[in-house]
């Protein structure tokens, strides 16, 4: 059996409490894993002082990067078979995580050869002012569960390419694959010094990252009530913070949609990985006049899916579900059948897809995020209306919009309130897109061309000749 523990200058910490973990999809134990204690922590919180891959070039940082996407790729497999073990996510979702984690270390493999800074011309004739770019220092980074490896994964490929150490807290539910995960990025060159890995307590590691000056950013992607408390514990020491917190995204399909495109991308948006992601569709909203084409044909294509054993070749969605899903799915349910609406699938197990219809605002399917594969509709009349009903939230990551009509695709791309909008697209998700929410959803980007700036700081330099 496979013993693993904090990764810690390049080796494992064996000196915690040693606990069994397990399957979620077999309940049989696939590692034992070490916690860390306090001595831990803070042997890691000081390797991440020295310098290492500061003092690496542009290109040699970009070289290591490109090394570890190829090293994802080789052992894409294992890594995917840990993820679903953990996780629960069918086999073939996760080398698709493995594969969209890859992408971020190529993506920002270029970048980091692209941190340019810039003259600024002076009014005075016998002045010159220069902008520079540097690293902003030892970087903090935690994870969720639903990604095992590509949260932290795409933060720690902007954070090495701008020349940061990081410490990374990965989830407690699925920290194998994370630490697996680590030491490819060791194998390709990452200096020991430079990536750190805890796992145990939350909030002991959580409050000594918070509370250290040492650690000059902190990048975070779970939920809103934790993302608050990040937020307030690093105000001390000052942190940059970077926050992508919860979703609750809705989906608007226009009569001039393209029915099969609205509905594929419904789905898509939906139902990925059970809906258990933060930018999943949580609210659908139909025009009037397509609705009940497009109820028929969703409703035809949903009940398609293959819900089964995760590691089924087949599977589409799997029959592991995280237990705080089940719970909120159950309850999402039962509330929205309480005050009126419509089950059409009829599913017996909270992992089974449901299509619910006669679904009204005040209902907590249209107030919560379910992250479950249930589907909540309603229908609207205008654009005006459903841009209300769609903003009428705290959150603002994700949104969807089908229609084939370039005038109404401006008008409510606009209106709506969310970060990132996938216009007859459901699933935009790319290392080339900048990524974040606005609101309660947090704020700060990831991936595309300004990704590598949340890693950086600026200096300025006036000269007088």
């Amino acid at each position: 059996m496979k013993i693993f523990g904090p990764l810690v200058e390049g080796q494992y910490a064996k000196s915690g409490t040693a606990i069994s973990r397990l399957s979620l999809v077999t309940q049989k134990e696939i590692g034992k894993l070490h916690l860390a204690d306090e001595a831990v922590i803070e042997k890691a919180l000081a390797s991440l002082q020295n310098p290492s891959i500061e003092q690496l070039s542009p290109y040699t940082r970009s070289e290591i990067l490109q090394k570890i996407a190829t090293l994802l790729t080789k052992h894409r497999n294992p890594l995917a078979e840990m993820i679903t073990h953990e996780m629960g996510k069918p086999l073939t979702q996760a080398r698709t995580e493995v594969d969209y984690t890859a992408s971020y270390f190529v993506w920002f493999a270029e970048e980091a050869k692209r941190i340019y800074g810039m003259d600024i011309p002076s009014q005075y004739p016998n002045k010159r002012i220069q902008l520079r770019y540097e690293p902003i220092g030892p970087c903090a980074i935690i994870s969720p569960w639903n990604f095992p490896i590509a949260m932290a994964g795409r933060k720690m490929a902007a954070a090495f390419a701008a020349g940061c150490p990081v410490i990374v807290k990965p989830s407690s539910d699925t920290p194998l694959s994370f630490l697996l995960f680590g030491n490819l990025c060791l194998e390709a060159g990452i200096p020991k010094e430079a990536l750190q890995i805890l796992v145990g307590n939350g909030t002991m590691i959580g409050n000594a990252l918070m509370n250290t000056s040492l650690i000059r950013k902190l990048s975070f992607t779970g939920s809103c009530e934790v993302g608050k408390h990040l937020y307030q514990g690093s105000s001390t020491s000052l942190k940059k913070l970077t926050m992508e917190l919860g979703g609750h995204a809705p989906l608007l399909v226009f009569d001039d949609a393209n029915l099969e495109k609205a509905v594929d991308g419904a789905i898509a948006s939906k139902f990925r990985q059970s809906g258990q992601t933060c930018v999943c569709t949580n609210r659908f909203f139909i025009q009037s006049k397509i609705y009940p084409h497009f109820l028929k044909r969703f409703i035809e294509k949903v009940k398609n899916l293959s819900v089964g054993n995760p590691f089924d070749e087949t599977t589409d969605l799997s029959s592991a579900l995280h237990p705080t899903s089940v719970e909120k799915t159950k309850r999402h349910i039962a509330d929205a059948m309480k005050r009126g609406a419509k089950a059409h699938l009829q599913a017996k197990e909270a992992h089974e897809p449901e299509i619910l219809t006669d679904v009204t605002d005040e209902m907590l399917i249209f107030n919560e995020e379910t992250f479950g594969p249930v589907a909540g509709i309603a229908n609207f009349k205008t654009a005006n209306e459903v841009l209300r009903r769609a903003n009428q939230t705290p959150y603002g990551l994700a949104a969807y919009v089908f229609t084939e009509g370039l005038a109404q695709a401006e008008k409510v791309c606009a209106g709506l309130e969310f970060g990132v909008i996938g216009l007859n697209d459901g699933a935009f998700s790319a290392a080339e897109l900048s990524f974040g929410g606005i609101k309660a959803s947090g704020f700060g980007r990831e991936g595309g061309p300004h990704g590598i700036y949340e890693y950086l700081k600026e200096k300025i330099i006036s000269i007088l000749m």
